[in-house]
């Protein structure tokens, strides 16, 4: 009998295995292809849009990202963990997520003038109400985006993503063109979110039409509710600077740190978005084995931290000649900022694999514990570092809070499902070396060129090589020292 029962389970096992891997190539080529395509288009539009009227689309990006962060009420994870069939809670969440967009975007309609004047840029009101439309776009097929999480169909999701970022690149530019400065990225936002949706509903293996079943609703609410209050708190984390930065120096200085933000979070969006649209589904198939997934999360955290670590250290030490390259020297002012944000991103993508760890874990309350303690410190820390030293200081707050405050009480949460906070900061400790031997190597190769593209090649190629061979020799030992483990000892 024990034999018997044995096989299916190893079966089930190899069958995880398979998904995830998957899950993880077509995720990479997703973003990749999405992440590299919008650097292309972000460069052109840097040319044709204003920092001014960057500053103003921010205000408003900031504001839908809110209300997208709310709109699902922490329905989709509960779809993606949920361990029964999804059709059974389909119908009831498309309904409280659909009942939820519209209550926000009234809110937001009458609000806007009162929210542009706080951020200390009125004129962006007008562009605030249209592209919070998005939301209720986006609640329409929220459902069948968390099926496609949940089957790890992310081949689907790259359809999607491509579709969106067409259409976007198309209408952005065009319009740009033609003088719509902030006009044009929130007519292009709208546009391809429309786009992503509709290959959304062809292309997930649900169908779905709002209904209500009372149980089902309590049910996805007691999970969804902690969910989105730590929702609520990841927003205010990650959009806290551009309020502080927005109302004490200005749309102009805004537009800035925008650019800054946005490329500081270059291994964020690249390195972590792969993973995470298969981690909470994948930590969730694990739920039933704590051992396995404590092994999966380790495994995790030592992948990402030793790709994002030296990429991090990269921009630190390329930051200058980067922007100045890429964008132009009108944006040299966002490379200060940078250098300290690029800390950030590093932090992002380990903090962000723990906010699925314990989604999966099923404690979702211990994820508000750790965004409501990341929210609480940044906020003093980035207004004494604006009035300080501007946006460079906003970017120091953010260095500060995230190792001095979100790290230790991340491992605190950990800690409590079990998991060993030694052995994290271990692999930590591991990476950071590494960052530092690339970005060292890297800032020295700056120092023997001259132009900007010559620092950014000479530097980012050493760099790199130099990351390339640590983790090579590394490996190598590792190999070694288990293959001599291995073998007998002599009597």
């Amino acid at each position: 009998m024990a034999e018997a029962t044995e096989e299916p389970a190893q079966d089930v096992d190899d069958s995880l295995d398979r998904l995830v891997r998957r899950g993880l190539v077509w995720s990479f080529v997703n973003t990749a292809s999405t992440r590299g395509i919008n650097f292309l288009i972000t460069v052109v539009l840097a040319h044709l849009v204003a920092p001014s009227d960057w500053g103003v689309f921010a205000v408003a990006l900031v504001t839908m990202s809110l209300l997208l962060s709310l709109n699902d009420v922490g329905i989709s994870s509960a779809i993606v963990r949920f361990p029964g069939d999804v059709r059974d809670i389909a119908a009831t969440g498309a309904t409280l997520i659909l009942g939820a967009s519209f209550a926000l975007y009234g809110v937001l309609f009458a609000l806007s003038p009162v929210v542009a004047r706080v951020l200390n840029v009125p004129e962006a009101t007008g562009v605030l109400r249209l592209l919070a439309v998005s939301v209720i776009l986006d609640a329409c097929f929220a459902v069948q985006s968390a099926a496609i999480t949940r089957e790890f169909k992310q081949h689907h999701r790259t359809l999607s993503d491509l579709a969106n970022l067409a259409v976007f690149s198309t209408v952005a530019i065009g319009l740009a063109v033609h003088g719509s400065g902030p006009w044009a990225l929130a007519w292009a936002t709208l546009a391809g979110t429309v786009a992503g949706g509709i290959v959304i509903l062809f292309t997930s293996p649900i169908r779905v039409w709002p209904g209500f079943d009372p149980v089902m609703a309590r049910e996805l609410i007691h999970f969804g509710a902690p969910l989105t209050g730590s929702a609520f708190l990841t927003f205010a984390v990650l959009n806290t600077d551009y309020i502080v930065v927005g109302h004490v120096l200005g749309p102009v200085a805004l537009g800035f740190y925008y650019l800054a933000f946005n490329v500081s979070s270059w291994p964020v969006t690249t390195i972590s978005f792969t993973v995470r649209r298969v981690s909470l589904a994948g930590f969730s198939r694990l739920q039933h084995d704590p051992t396995e997934m404590y092994d999966a999360f380790i495994r995790g955290v030592r992948l990402l931290s030793t790709v994002a670590f030296p990429v991090c250290a990269l921009l630190i030490a390329l930051s200058g000649p980067l922007v100045r390259f890429v964008y132009g020297e009108r944006w040299a002012a966002s490379a200060s900022p940078l250098r300290w944000l690029a800390v950030l991103g590093a932090m992002r993508v380990v903090a962000e694999l723990g906010y699925d760890y314990l989604v999966a874990a099923g404690r979702p309350r211990a994820t508000v514990v750790l965004q409501a303690a990341w929210f609480f410190s940044l906020v003093p820390a980035l207004t004494i570092g604006a009035h300080l030293n501007g946006i460079t200081g906003v970017g120091e707050g953010h260095a500060f809070v995230v190792i001095f405050v979100v790290l230790p009480v991340m491992l605190w949460a950990l800690r409590r499902t079990g998991l060993s906070p030694v052995s994290v900061l271990r692999v930590l400790a591991g990476s950071l070396a590494l960052g530092s031997g690339a970005g060292g190597v890297a800032y020295l190769g700056t120092r023997f060129a001259s132009g900007e593209f010559a620092r950014v090649a000479i530097g980012g190629t050493s760099g790199a090589l130099t990351g390339a061979v640590i983790v090579a020799l590394v490996w190598q030992w590792k190999r070694r020292s288990a293959v001599e483990c291995a073998q007998p000892v002599a009597h």
